[in-house]
């Protein structure tokens, strides 16, 4: 058995290699050998590990099903093909005496090796048909959700509810630096999930700010990509409560990696609950950017929304990865001109990597992450801007 086991780990390594960048990743002790011995033994455990998710949608069903079915059929196609191959050569072999034949002038022959593709081509059509007409049928929702990327985090909006935030990766770096042990969730926790309600139907409107992303949920069975200047449909309506994860599904640059989606679905009434609080949640920061902050406030403040939105490139510690990510440690942008410095963060740089944040943080989170880089890492301007000034000018 142990040699089986080693043939089998072999083939599969691959596999594993795939499956660790999967919605949950598999530990390396349920790849051990020990296992793939038991997956010899049971057809049940290679199913689990390396089949498709069922999913928690109607949809995600349909795919599993046309998977299974087209797979099916695949393995009949591979049993008669190798089998009458193998039967041909051991009873044709040229040691009994064979003597090749040609069917270059056979007729019959040449209309059935045409005529049985054809047929299992159509076999396999009709039911992908039927679940691609599904998969795109987005009317009738009950909530539209707009989702936008950016590099590297996703931007929810609730259409007609006055609600949006940015989501973007939990996972601490000391982890990604190798400096701590892996979480759980490791590069698959986001500081915003996406929540929606279960028995809605909710439809997906996708694009993007700069590059071209790719959201999907395996278990929702949706996977649409964002593509900028076009808007792209897709819906899902969830059956079952619980946080399901994904990730963006196109190199999209350097963060590629590091772009998960996150979604958490409540049941109904809670969702209602959940939306009726994260409403009062924006009028709040509405009237905040209103009053006048402190230094500290901002600076406080500041500091989370770099170490969210701008430690990725610019590096924790300002420092930056140059040329592409100059460094904001004594840098002129950051120290002298407070108009420019606004400008830059703002509306970003054509031609360069520094992308607009002017749709991406609310008017506090711009004051407090300009304020926090005019006065960290020994900057120490002193200066700081008002929330109700960038307000003023996202307004123009």
């Amino acid at each position: 058995m142990s040699w089986i086991a080693e043939s089998l780990s072999r083939v599969t390594r691959p596999m594993r290699l795939r499956l660790r960048r999967t919605v949950t990743p598999l530990s390396l002790t349920t790849l051990s050998l020990t296992t793939l011995s038991l997956a010899v033994l049971s057809p049940s455990v290679l199913a689990v590990e390396y089949n498709m998710p069922v999913g928690v949608t109607a949809v995600s069903r349909e795919i599993h099903s046309l998977h299974m079915i087209i797979f099916w059929i695949c393995v009949v196609i591979g049993i008669v093909v190798f089998g009458v191959m193998g039967y041909a050569m051991i009873k044709h072999r040229k040691s009994r005496g064979a003597v090749s034949a040609s069917f270059h002038e056979n007729t019959r022959i040449e209309i059935l090796w045409t005529a049985i593709p054809l047929l299992i081509l159509v076999v396999m059509a009709v039911p992908a048909t039927a679940t691609l007409k599904d998969m795109y049928d987005a009317s009738e929702s009950a909530l539209d959700v707009k989702i936008t990327g950016h590099q590297w985090r996703w931007q929810y909006e609730y259409l007609g509810e006055d609600v949006a935030f940015t989501s973007s990766l939990a996972t601490p770096r000391e982890q990604i630096n190798n400096t701590a042990a892996k979480g759980e969730h490791y590069l698959l926790e986001v500081d915003n999930p996406l929540v929606l309600p279960i028995n809605r139907k909710v439809r997906f409107l996708t694009t993007s700010a700069d590059v071209i992303h790719s959201w999907w949920v395996p278990d929702f069975g949706v996977k649409k990509d964002a593509i900028p200047g076009f808007i792209n449909e897709a819906w899902t309506r969830i059956e079952t409560p619980g946080t399901y994860r994904g990730q963006c599904t196109e190199l999209c640059g350097k963060d590629h990696g590091f772009m998960p989606v996150v979604v958490e679905a409540l049941p109904e009434a809670e969702f209602d609950e959940w939306l009726i609080a994260r409403k009062a949640e924006a009028e709040a920061a509405l009237n905040d950017a209103g009053r006048d902050w402190s230094l500290e406030e901002l600076m406080e403040k500041g500091e989370k929304t770099y170490a969210t939105i701008c430690a990725s490139c610019h590096q924790p510690d300002g420092q930056g990865m140059p040329p592409a990510f100059p460094s904001l440690v004594g840098s002129a942008i950051v120290t002298q001109d407070m108009q420019a410095h606004i400008d830059i963060v703002v509306n970003g740089k054509a031609g360069t990597p520094m992308a607009a944040f002017a749709d991406v943080l609310s008017p506090v989170e711009l004051a407090a992450v300009i304020t926090y880089e005019r006065n960290a890492w020994g900057n120490d301007t002193g200066e700081l801007v008002q929330p109700a000034v960038i307000k003023e000018q996202l307004s123009q």
